[in-house]
């Protein structure tokens, strides 16, 4: 491990860290690993763009990513880009030696679609240096008494294909992540037994053809700074897309691979819990409203075939239709359920009529604020201004799910907190995140209870392992329990946080 702290020092942070652990614990009950079932899962996550780097080096094509922020730096908050990021594709086997250090049993990253088939397909030719990487990725892995987890498509698709026939606007992109997706299965599919299609779908739909502040930009210019978009019909088409190439993926591995493979396949959805801002009638419809945009726009479909009424309703002709055949397939289309859950809102009704403008991002008619008008603020704040801690809202989505969606088998798969970069700060006072353990002791807490009230959760992997590129908050923030310190050779530390998960795992 990179490390210019020395033994005396290491020792000191470790006690310290302790400190702040029994802390955290005056404020909820005693917890560790021992809280969860024997079979429970603890790992961390990544993704391709926010940590590999070599963006442009042996074989990789473009990605949308690479695009937008070359293209557009202004909308990174720092004008930065992900094209070194964590170096983890030259550093694999340092960061792999630091999670098995950590104690994790499982390790959550991404494949980039374009590092394997840089034209987007098949046809257009494999790189095998891209297939080397995680091969090698995910043997060494294995090979430290760790399970790989691996997200199909986290956000950087192919440019080739954006070029071609515009990605996700098109129906072309089924077929062809379909293939991307099988190709994955064939080489891979040997050792790798937890497959995500997707992570975030509504991620990449709202903001990046709603509001068309991430990749690849797109939006109604009265919504947002976009030369190109619509705002009103682009984020449904494309969701619509992502969904079913989300079940063509599933259907052709359970189909070819599964029975032979036996591995799982599922799907990673993001939300926030919604907390009426009244208790009233109309508040609470507009927090049901919330979560069925968020949640249930992706979650409805893989589970019962079809929109909720809610949004049905509220987009209208806006919103496609699936063929019965289609229908049939999405039922029940994931073998578990992965979950990034950060935050919470308070949700409000409003009423409006605005037949010129018209936007996905306010087809849900709720005003959503973390900071009532009265300054009661939903939880504490943090360095982004959209995450503010609410603990409980963990156990309430788990029980919504348990409720609504049959209780699934869910993998809480990002759950973190961010901070200030604070670059200005030595090393020594930076890797002091004892906001991090409160708020991953608290989420956890929670979360062992929706598991003793009869949620079916099956693992927790922490957001994220390392300090990354946080997308359009490039480098401003830091969600890692270790720390990277980008002005001097991308050395590691590790945070506080790093020395209690790893108490925790072993208590």
């Amino acid at each position: 491990m990179a490390m210019a702290i020395n033994r005396g020092l290491l020792l000191l942070f470790c006690l310290l860290a302790i400190a702040n652990t029994e802390a955290a614990s005056k404020k909820y009950p005693h917890l560790g690993r021992s809280s969860f079932p024997k079979d429970f899962v603890f790992g961390a996550g990544s993704a391709a763009y926010q940590f590999e780097g070599g963006a442009f080096i042996d074989g990789k094509g473009d990605s949308v990513w690479d695009t937008f922020t070359h293209q557009h730096p202004e909308k990174i908050a720092d004008r930065s880009n992900g094209d070194i990021a964590d170096d983890m594709y030259h550093r694999y086997k340092e960061d792999v030696g630091l999670m098995k250090t950590t104690g994790l049993d499982g390790f959550r990253f991404s494949i980039s679609w374009s590092r394997v088939l840089p034209k987007g397909k098949v046809s257009g030719g494999v790189n095998p240096l891209g297939v080397k990487y995680y091969n090698n990725l995910i043997n060494e892995i294995m090979s430290k008494g760790m399970v790989p987890y691996v997200t199909i498509f986290h956000w950087d698709l192919p440019q080739a294909l954006e070029d071609e026939y515009g990605g996700f606007r098109s129906d072309k992109i089924v077929d062809d992540f379909r293939d991307y997706a099988e190709f994955l299965f064939l080489t891979f599919g040997d050792r790798v037994k937890h497959w995500f299609t997707l992570n975030e779908p509504y991620t990449y739909s709202y903001f990046g053809y709603g509001t068309g502040t991430m990749a690849p930009g797109r939006c109604s210019n009265y919504v947002g700074n976009c030369t190109a978009g619509n705002s009103a019909t682009e984020p449904y088409i494309v969701t619509h897309h992502l969904i079913l190439a989300h079940g063509a993926a599933v259907k052709i591995y359970r189909e070819k691979y599964k029975p032979y493979q036996r591995g799982q396949i599922g799907v990673t959805l993001v939300t926030a819990w919604f907390v009426p801002t009244t208790m009233t009638s109309s508040s609470e419809r507009a927090a049901r409203r919330a979560l069925d945009f968020m949640f249930g726009w992706f979650l409805h479909p893989m589970t019962y075939g079809d929109y909720p009424k809610t949004i049905r309703a509220f987009a209208g002709n806006r919103l496609p239709k699936f063929t019965p055949e289609q229908s049939a397939m999405l039922q029940k289309s994931y073998d578990f359920l992965g979950v990034n859950y950060y935050t919470a809102f308070f949700a409000s009704n409003v009423m409006f009529s605005n037949s010129v403008n018209v936007s996905m991002t306010t087809d849900n008619h709720a005003n959503l604020t973390s900071v009532k008008d009265n300054g009661v603020a939903i939880g504490q704040a943090t360095a982004l201004s959209w995450l503010y801690v609410y603990p409980k809202g963990i156990r309430a989505l788990m029980l919504y799910l348990k409720d609504n969606y049959g209780n699934p088998p869910i993998y809480i798969t990002e759950n973190g907190i961010a901070e200030a970069a604070n670059d200005k700060l030595p090393v020594q006072e930076a890797v002091k995140d004892k906001d991090r353990i409160e708020y991953l002791y608290g989420h956890l807490f929670y979360l062992s209870k929706a598991i003793n009230e009869g949620a079916n959760v099956k693992g927790y992997f922490m957001w994220s392992f390392m300090d990354d590129f946080e997308w359009d908050a490039g480098f401003t923030v830091r969600f890692g329990m270790y720390y990277i310190d980008y002005k001097n050779g991308l050395k590691r530390y590790p945070k506080y946080s790093a020395y209690w998960y790893k108490k925790f795992l072993l208590t």
